[in-house]
């Protein structure tokens, strides 16, 4: 496998050449240019199978390359580096079929990553190459065909639902199955850590993930039928046993892969498994299996045998509410931490933790906390809506840890709003430059509440208090400041500028102009002029 670097910057060209350890990525000759002339005659010279290349060079540009590249049908996998994030430029990029578009500074532990997929991708091609030409391209087709069979059974998709139907079924398939196979299942929970690969980059996290497995689940006494993720960081391993089944050798490999996914995926990990069973029970087995993922608390860096597994009768008895309302009211959010912290390690402990009483916790916990902020007129709903308020709400009954957190998230974001709200002039200011940056948007008393997540009458009261002048009219002194701007400084009709400080009825902008100027928009436009100094003859 050959590279081919360019870039018209030498230090560049040197940190990948000695940053990168190219021999663990299977590149024996690496190419160097520094501009498109360059690359073009190595490439006429030489067999190369993957580029990267930047795009802002003074000779010819990185795309440039790339469409010629194309044009001359090479099969070569081009990665992209630049220091701008253009759309434009990544839309070309797509158009001409690159790899991957890599922002500079170069993160050299992606790029390794990114060169790594793109080496199987190659890699893929060349053996999809040699398979047309000898004819049996059927070879790549079968693990296809039987990683879909799979899919499709773990999300209950299209099977029979008798052992002897499906039995029928897997021969009908032509699938390379006999009835007495043994088959082992293991579902694998991940938990990505805060800013890991897995949380900024997830297909690169998938792709460091599969390599992880496969390496991993290697043994003669078994052979991996197919490795897919049903539901985001929930990944089934498929198994079939060789010979007689033996628990240890998957309890060791387990264990192997949740220290690996610690060191190189930083990444928590949990391994649940089910029992070994012929083809025609394996039904039952898988879905056995994802019960006990739906229901169980999980309880990181463990494995867990389906077998072993007594589903709890727990009751949930909920923490002294009064107490956790009194700590809230008195500021004192390390307490309340520390006091729903210890109440689920007591929990934990006596064995009555799922998802229900979980579920429950964290209904109650919201309640205290929105009623909390309530009582200081901030509009909790509001305040928790985003991506990350949703993230932590649907990952909170994944397991202890992530409910902490997620009480964490709830009680750290209340303390912060209502430290901000408790400085008037703060929220004030917030609202005041809100107004003179949107003057032509909507600018309700609802709207701008929202944007500070207060009820808008309180929020109404407290800009009339630290300001003495109500937000109303506020607003309208704004929007005629920023037209007077504009009849002075532009050429733009008064009706263009009505709508621009947000006043569609022309007649109700020039009767409130005349209020707060004392004369027309037209009338304060000639004055400006007649005022304005005549240039030097």
């Amino acid at each position: 496998m050959n590279i081919l670097l360019v870039d018209d910057d030498y230090f560049v060209i040197t940190a990948l050449e000695k940053k990168i350890d190219w021999k663990a990525l299977s590149i024996e000759n690496i190419y160097t240019a520094y501009n498109v002339a360059q690359a073009r005659e190595i490439l006429l010279q030489h067999p190369v199978q993957i580029v990267i290349c930047d795009i802002e060079m003074p000779q010819g540009s990185g795309l440039e390359l790339l469409a010629w590249i194309r044009e001359e049908h090479y099969s070569v996998q081009a990665i992209i580096l630049t220091n701008y994030a253009d759309f434009n430029y990544a839309q070309k990029a797509i158009e001409l079929q690159s790899f991957d578009y890599f922002l500079k500074p170069i993160e050299f532990d992606k790029l390794t990553l990114i060169i790594q997929k793109a080496v199987a991708k190659a890699k893929e091609q060349q053996s999809n190459e040699r398979a047309i030409h000898e004819g049996h391209l059927w070879q790549k087709n079968r693990k296809t065909l039987l990683e879909d069979f799979w899919r499709r059974l773990i999300l209950g998709k299209d099977f029979p639902s008798s052992p002897s139907s499906f039995a029928a079924f897997v021969e009908q398939q032509n699938l390379p199955y006999q009835a007495e196979d043994r088959i082992l299942p293991v579902l694998i929970n991940l938990f990505p850590y805060d800013k890991s690969l897995g949380d900024n980059d997830k297909s690169l996290f998938d792709y460091a993930l599969l390599n992880v497995m496969y390496e991993l689940f290697q043994d003669s006494g078994f052979s991996v039928e197919a490795i897919t993720e049903f539901k985001e960081y929930n990944w089934m391993v498929i198994l079939k046993w060789n010979h007689a089944p033996d628990p240890r050798i998957i309890e060791s490999i387990c264990a192997s892969f949740i220290g690996q996914a610690g060191k190189y995926l930083k990444c928590d990990a949990s391994c649940n498994i089910a029992e070994s069973r012929t083809l025609e029970h394996i039904r039952k087995a898988i879905k056995d299996l994802l019960k006990l993922n739906d229901e169980m608390i999980k309880h990181r860096n463990r494995i867990f045998w389906l077998e072993q597994y007594h589903r709890p009768e727990a009751v949930y008895t909920p923490p002294d509410l009064s107490l956790l309302e009194q700590l809230l009211n008195e500021n004192a959010y390390d307490a309340f931490l520390k006091e729903t912290g210890d109440y689920l390690h007591k929990l934990n402990q006596g064995q009555v933790l799922n998802m229900s009483v979980l579920s429950l916790l964290r209904l109650d916990i919201a309640q205290l906390v929105y009623a909390h902020l309530k009582s200081k007129e901030i509009e909790a709903h509001k305040l928790y809506t985003g991506r990350t308020g949703d993230q932590l709400f649907v990952q909170s009954l994944n397991s202890i840890e992530d409910m902490q957190k997620y009480i964490g998230y709830l009680v750290s974001t209340a303390a912060e709003y209502r430290h901000f709200t408790e400085q008037p002039k703060s929220v004030v200011h917030e609202i005041k430059h809100y107004i003179h940056t949107h003057c032509g948007d909507d600018l309700s008393r609802m709207s701008l509440a929202e944007t500070v997540y207060l009820n808008p009458d309180y929020l109404a009261r407290l800009f009339k208090k630290e300001t003495g002048i109500s937000l109303g009219n506020y607003i309208i002194q704004a929007r005629i400041t920023a037209a007077k701007h504009l009849l002075e400084t532009t050429q733009l009709s008064v009706y263009a500028i009505a709508s621009k400080v947000g006043y569609a009825n022309y007649s109700h902008f020039s009767k409130l102009f005349k209020q707060e100027a004392g004369c027309s928009p037209n009338e304060y436009r000639k004055s400006r002029k007649e005022m304005a100094p005549v240039p030097p003859v």
